[in-house]
């Protein structure tokens, strides 16, 4: 089992900056890739940025350039760098990790209660 705890998120301005960690407990052992998701209300969870356990990262369209996913392995720690905010960030942040307890075609997600991001114009 592995929970995941996000914190970060808050109040910001347009044009503010936030940064958003997700320490994680368990097996952390098992964990592989960790995501960051949003969802706003009444709109489907979308993908926001991605991190393997090596580092590589992909972002979304909408935050490339703007945003920064990390990873601390030692502290069990994933973060996502919030830039040049704007209204339409405006959502909840969820953080997931995906373990492979058993290899690459055993796959578990875990997810984290989420934290809310609130741009103001």
């Amino acid at each position: 089992q592995v929970q995941l705890v996000e914190s970060g998120g808050g109040l910001v301005q347009a044009g503010g900056s936030l940064r958003l960690s997700c320490a994680a407990s368990g097996r952390v052992s098992d964990i592989n890739a960790m995501s960051w998701y949003r969802q706003a209300p009444g709109k489907q969870r979308e993908l926001v940025a991605t991190i393997s356990r090596g580092g590589s990262t992909n972002y979304a369209d909408s935050v490339q350039g703007r945003f920064a996913i990390s990873r601390d392995n030692a502290k069990n720690t994933a973060y996502l760098q919030m830039n040049t905010l704007e209204p339409e960030d405006t959502a909840v942040y969820y953080c997931k990790a995906q373990a492979l307890p058993g290899g690459p075609w055993m796959s578990r997600d875990y997810w984290g209660q989420g934290t809310q991001v609130t741009v103001s114009s």
